[in-house]
Parts: C-alpha cells; sequence; structure tokens
C-alpha cells in the first residue's frame, strides 16, 4: 500500500518591503513521504518570496514534469516555474523552454556549491534562469508543524521567517539572474 502525503496548513503573513507586498495566505500543502521537512519549508519560502494570488504548489515529488510551484495565465501558459533543490539541467532546459520565467532555489549547504560547479556553463546561456541559493536553511525544518502561523519579513534581499517561538534569517546569493526582456 503506498503512503499517502501529510496535509499540512499554513497562515502565512508576508512583508515583502522590496516588492512592496503585504499580504496574508491560507495555504495548504501537501508533503510527500519522502520529503523532509526542510524541503516543504523551502517551498513555503520559495512561496513567499513569489507570492501571488495565481502562483500554486505542482504536484511535488510524485510528478516529474510539475515544479514545487508554478504560476499560469488565464490560458494555462505557464508564466513562473519554480524549483528548489538541485534539478538535473536536462530538466531546467525543459523547464525553461515551456515556462516565461524560471527560478531555481538550492539548498543543500556545499552541495549546491558542487551543483552550480558542475552545472554553471550549461545553464548560463538559458536567459529566462535565475538561480539562488538559500544557505542555511536547515533551522526552517523547525518551523514545521500540521498548522502553522508563519510571519515572513522581506528588506533588502535578507528574508525572516518566524513563528511564535523561532525566528530564523537567511540571505539568499543570486548565482545567475535571468535577462530582462
Amino acid at each position: 500500500m503506498a503512503l499517502k502525503a501529510t496535509v499540512f496548513k499554513a497562515e502565512l503573513h508576508i512583508a515583502d518591503l522590496d516588492r512592496h507586498y503585504y499580504h496574508n495566505h491560507s495555504l495548504t500543502i501537501a508533503r510527500h513521504p519522502s520529503e523532509t521537512d526542510e524541503r516543504m519549508m523551502v517551498r513555503l519560502l520559495a512561496f513567499a518570496l513569489n507570492a501571488d494570488d495565481a502562483l500554486s504548489f505542482g504536484k511535488g515529488l510524485s510528478t516529474d514534469d510539475e515544479p514545487a510551484l508554478w504560476q499560469k495565465d488565464l490560458t494555462g501558459a505557464v508564466d513562473l516555474w519554480i524549483d528548489v533543490g538541485q534539478p538535473d539541467e536536462k530538466d531546467i532546459r525543459r523547464a525553461c523552454n515551456r515556462a516565461a520565467q524560471v527560478i531555481v532555489y538550492g539548498y543543500g549547504g556545499r552541495t549546491v556549491d558542487v551543483w552550480w560547479q558542475q552545472n554553471h556553463n550549461a545553464l548560463e546561456r538559458l536567459t529566462n534562469l535565475t538561480v539562488i541559493n538559500l544557505p542555511a536553511t536547515q533551522p526552517l525544518a523547525k518551523l514545521a508543524q500540521r498548522t502553522m502561523r508563519l510571519q515572513c519579513t522581506i528588506q533588502d534581499g535578507a528574508i525572516w521567517l518566524a513563528d511564535d517561538n523561532n525566528r530564523i534569517e537567511i540571505n539568499p546569493t543570486i548565482l545567475k539572474s535571468s535577462v530582462s526582456p
């Protein structure tokens, strides 16, 4: 018998001073049985960094042809494709062909540096790709609860994610920025 996803509920309050975006989101997140709390929280963080009413979670680890998050227009065309972790270069190229903009949020400490060294030459020519390293994401797992009330503040590129008991600061590094049209 296959294991089922665990459902998490998050009340996410976002104050993004960089984008002038201030909004509350009630989110339902399905965590695949093989997904860690850290990865799920990185997906939630990626949502906060790109929050929009049209942004939604993909089916996740159980579906190869869907990202962690995506935003589609009214015709069904993919405006934004967001993946987390260290996806295969071929999958990133395929995403860049399907979406107007692709963002990869790498996490995992030193392994992101190794992954980027191995893939940056092939990925540099993808003009609609942004790659961001999220260092020190392990503490995010402490925030994972079946029901969460989180505050996310983004200012000058720095991110603070907090609940009633914990406050975590993350300072992302942009490894590659997409070319503006």
